[in-house]
């Protein structure tokens, strides 16, 4: 099989919980050789609090964000463990931090100090709300950024509590934005021989999610609202109640429309003015979510969607995750995968988002314990474990 596309690329990842560990999955899938730093003791605070906990000290959530990586365990704030992550750095093309902005650089690992030791280098930060700007300092995580990002204000139902994404979407979007920025860094790196900083944040990729809603608001002046299931730019295209529960569906153009209506025998419906066009239908959302139910509660949700797919209208059921999993089609997408681990047996976890035809992705690495490669990792830079020790590195 043909080398992974990251093939000798080196990535040290200095980073915990979310946003970090899983960008440098993403290189790791790829092929890069990522060695985690952890804090000796503890490690990632996700290895026991984060998801159910396995028979060891890892959470399914660590074990699923840390697959194709090395671990090594040092005390950054010792002069020996500043002086190992600087050696690493040498020879490192990428590093991934995400401590709160000014941590490495009172840690004597910001960004210049190890540029003076490798210019070439990639140097990523992730945080709440970036490295600049008056909230910089403040502690981010995914719901404070959801929040203030604006995504909060048009999710959930008109009128209801706030309510937040019931996934990370600042989390795992900053990850994605901070891979795009540091692939294209390094590539830019391998032309020029210099390297750059990037700065990427929870704050500014939930934002960049917002790009209908802002436009909206930019367009008209008015302020966005929650809209529950359905969208702002056409209707009907939302979930629906029917016999047994809800579905989704979209008649989101005006042919689509047409044939929904005949398909119901709901001919009423088109000589009804409130619903001719797609802004008088948005104009009466409601009344015509009502009326559709009228018809749609007669039947099923899996008469409903075999009969709107049927004759080309998209639609769709609602699955759980136990549902949506053990769906065939996931199967058929490999989005569970079983990993082998030497304390947890065989791990699920989540498969490859995106499939690559000539260098699939591989599970090279088990989600390493904590620690497990510092004399290995170590001793490829030929350095004494036994003597970093005295000088306090691993503690």
């Amino acid at each position: 099989m043909p080398p992974l596309p990251l093939q000798g690329v080196r990535v040290l990842d200095i980073s915990q919980v979310m946003a970090g560990p899983y960008a440098a999955m993403l290189l790791g899938d790829l092929g890069a050789d990522v060695i985690k730093i952890e804090p000796p003791g503890t490690g990632d605070q996700t290895r026991g609090s984060m998801g159910f906990k396995m028979k060891g000290a890892d959470s399914l959530g660590y074990l699923n964000m840390n697959r194709n990586k090395r671990s090594i365990a040092l005390n950054l704030k010792s002069e020996a463990g500043r002086d190992v992550v600087l050696a690493l750095a040498k020879d490192a093309d990428i590093l991934i931090e995400n401590y709160r902005p000014g941590a490495m650089k009172r840690l004597g690992l910001g960004y210049e100090a190890v540029k003076a030791v490798n210019p070439r280098l990639v140097y990523t930060s992730i945080s709440g709300f970036g490295q600049t700007g008056p909230w910089a300092d403040r502690p981010g995580f995914d719901l404070m950024a959801q929040a203030m990002s604006g995504v909060m204000s048009v999710t959930g139902y008109p009128d209801s509590p706030p309510v937040k994404c019931g996934v990370p979407v600042a989390d795992i979007g900053c990850a994605l934005f901070a891979i795009y920025a540091t692939l294209s860094a390094y590539i830019g790196a391998k032309n020029t021989g210099q390297g750059q900083y990037v700065d990427a944040a929870l704050f500014d990729a939930a934002m960049a999610f917002s790009v209908w809603d802002i436009c909206d608001y930019w367009g008209t002046g008015k302020r966005p609202e929650p809209l529950g299931t359905s969208n702002k730019m056409t209707a009907p295209y939302q979930a629906m109640a029917c016999s047994d529960g809800h579905f989704v569906m979209g008649a989101n153009n005006q042919k689509l429309w047409l044939q929904l209506c005949a398909l119901m025998g709901r001919e009423d419906l088109l000589r009804d003015e409130r619903f001719a066009t797609i802004a008088s239908r948005l104009a009466h959302r409601q009344a015509l979510q009502d009326e559709l139910e009228k018809t749609f509660r007669l039947h099923t949700r899996d008469h409903w969607v075999d009969t709107l797919l049927a004759n080309g209208i998209p639609a769709g059921p609602i699955l759980g995750y136990p549902e949506a999993f053990g769906s065939e089609h996931a199967r058929a997408r490999g989005m569970r995968m079983e990993i082998d681990h030497p304390v947890e047996g065989s791990v699920p976890n989540i498969g490859f988002a995106v499939k690559l035809s000539g260098t699939p992705q591989q599970v090279r690495r088990h989600p390493p314990l904590l620690g497990e490669h510092t004399r290995e990792v170590l001793e490829e830079l030929g350095l004494d474990p036994a003597a970093l020790e005295a000088k306090g590195a691993f503690s």
